[in-house]
């Protein structure tokens, strides 16, 4: 880029740093940061790429914002607060106006997150995006995918497959203003970050929806060597997917897109009977809805239960990233 690189990180990628735990940040060889007594440190990374992950006529603002919550989402997944982020993104040129509002917005969620930007990279390519995001946990106190016990309940938190849709009126070109909140669920999905911190007191197993929940509930059975029944009419769906399925699907649901599609960056967990209370009344102090969906089995296997009764199998389980 002709050196130009230290430019666009100076005037795009420098962030106010609000942290006192961060003690060098964009600037120097390394990052280098503080960790509190008593707290474990996350980190997860996750790759956007223009044309795979998202249309290529995505607004650099969605883009700023799906790049950053899908990783506050795999912190929220494992009951991590987010503290600090590394940004390593390509582009094919220099683009001030599309940088301006991709900083703009990626600036705006880390304000809102207490979050530092503390390194990242930039080089000339096809767009992607790169963020690796850490978080703190209390020690000894974090979410896993291998600690589901026979007998808990699964839960997801607000809806499924709002994504799915969303990605299917991008991509056919559906003009109707009804089905405009999957396609923001789709741009911008919520990682639930504050409520997941607080459900470690009550759950000790979550992961978060984003090759889709079959895939995904999938991982957890396997790593905790369990089973689960899951009623697919318990499943919730927002009223713009109904409203899809209805116009223009001749009112079936179609399971296997609302739940092998992924990108829904909802949390599905499992709690305990003793809990169960707890957690609604913590959702709601948060106001978000839970719903439990079905319980952790004894047969190691995952089955999906249609309304009479009868298993669902699915050919295709979720996102395939090759």
């Amino acid at each position: 880029m002709n050196n130009s690189e230290f430019d666009v990180i100076q005037k795009y990628f420098t962030f106010p740093n609000t942290r006192n735990d961060v003690i060098l940040a964009v600037g120097d060889d390394c990052a280098c940061v503080t960790v509190p007594e008593n707290r474990q440190l996350l980190i997860t990374t996750d790759t956007l790429i223009s044309g795979v992950h998202f249309p290529e006529d995505t607004s650099p603002e969605d883009i700023a914002y799906k790049s950053l919550m899908v990783n506050l989402s795999d912190l929220a997944a494992m009951g991590a607060k987010p503290a600090w982020v590394t940004l390593a993104i390509s582009l094919a040129d220099i683009n001030d106006s599309w940088l301006q509002a991709f900083s703009s917005q990626f600036s705006s969620l880390l304000s809102r997150y207490n979050i530092s930007l503390i390194g990242g990279d930039t080089t000339r390519g096809k767009l992607s995006i790169t963020v690796q995001a850490m978080g703190l946990a209390e020690s000894g106190k974090i979410l896993r995918r291998d600690q589901a016990k026979t007998g808990d309940y699964v839960f997801v938190t607000a809806n499924i497959g709002d994504a799915a849709v969303g990605l299917h009126v991008i991509l056919n070109q559906l003009a109707d203003q009804k089905l405009l909140p999957c396609v923001n669920r789709l741009n911008r999905p919520e990682a639930r970050v504050d409520f997941a911190s607080e459900l470690t007191s009550y759950s000790r197993c979550a992961i978060d929806i984003s090759d889709g929940l079959v895939a995904d509930l999938g991982h957890i059975v396997k790593a905790s060597c369990c089973g689960a029944k899951i009623m697919l009419a318990d499943v919730p769906l927002s009223p713009a997917v109904r409203y899809y399925f209805e116009h223009y699907h001749k009112g079936s649901i179609d399971w296997s897109m609302v739940l092998t599609r992924g990108d829904d960056y909802e949390l599905c967990f499992t709690v305990g009977r003793d809990d169960v209370s707890a957690v609604k009344a913590l959702a709601q102090k948060h106001q978000l809805k839970v719903t439990c969906i079905g319980e952790i089995t004894v047969p190691a296997e995952l089955l999906f239960i249609d309304e009479n009764d009868k298993p669902v199998n699915f050919s295709n389980t979720g996102f395939k990233h090759f």
